[in-house]
């Protein structure tokens, strides 16, 4: 293994901790609702804010929740083949100069792998921090959802601002492991 290869490696296992943060802040908040709230249970914390208990067996704003059962099993195979390729590629940024990237696909990474826990012991996902007005509900969502959002949107941003810049370079204010 050549030098630069450790020392990414390295890099990957530092930024791999916030994946394991997001996995063990995801996996405690919805171990909570679960001891403490029964199924569709509602507590209003503001008035376009509260938490629901729900059970999510699809994807995202519940896509293939009433598949028959397969989406399960496809949805944990996806899950680890993306977790898999972004793991790639964290290992193989440089060092130096992708705090920013790495930042982005570990916060994807924690969130995929919490997501992939709860298809695996329950068969669904458990969702429930809940966003609405009146009548208008955003679909129920997680910790781990959050970091997955968060992090794309992260890995946008960086990627226009890194356009015309080369591959190793860094900015202003670049985050660094």
């Amino acid at each position: 293994m050549t030098e630069a290869a450790h020392k990414s490696e390295g890099s990957a296992v530092r930024w791999l901790w916030l994946s394991a943060l997001i996995v063990a802040l995801d996996q405690w908040t919805k171990s909570l609702v679960v001891a403490h709230f029964a199924l569709y249970e509602r507590l209003d914390l503001l008035p376009v804010f509260s938490l629901t208990r729900l059970h999510n067996t699809g994807a995202a704003f519940s896509f293939l929740s009433e598949a028959g059962g397969w989406q399960r099993w496809f949805f944990i195979t996806l899950g680890v083949a993306v977790t898999i390729m972004v793991v790639v590629w964290l290992i193989r940024l440089p060092r130096k100069g992708r705090g920013w990237l790495a930042a982005s696909l570990s916060l994807v990474v924690g969130g995929a792998v919490g997501n992939i826990i709860d298809r695996l012991l329950h068969g669904y996902v458990v969702d429930f921090i809940s966003v609405h007005y009146e009548r208008w509900f955003f679909p129920a969502f997680n910790v781990a959802d959050s970091a997955i959002t968060v992090g794309a949107a992260i890995l946008l941003i960086e990627s226009f601002l890194s356009r015309d810049e080369p591959a190793g370079s860094a900015r202003d204010g670049e985050m660094e492991p």
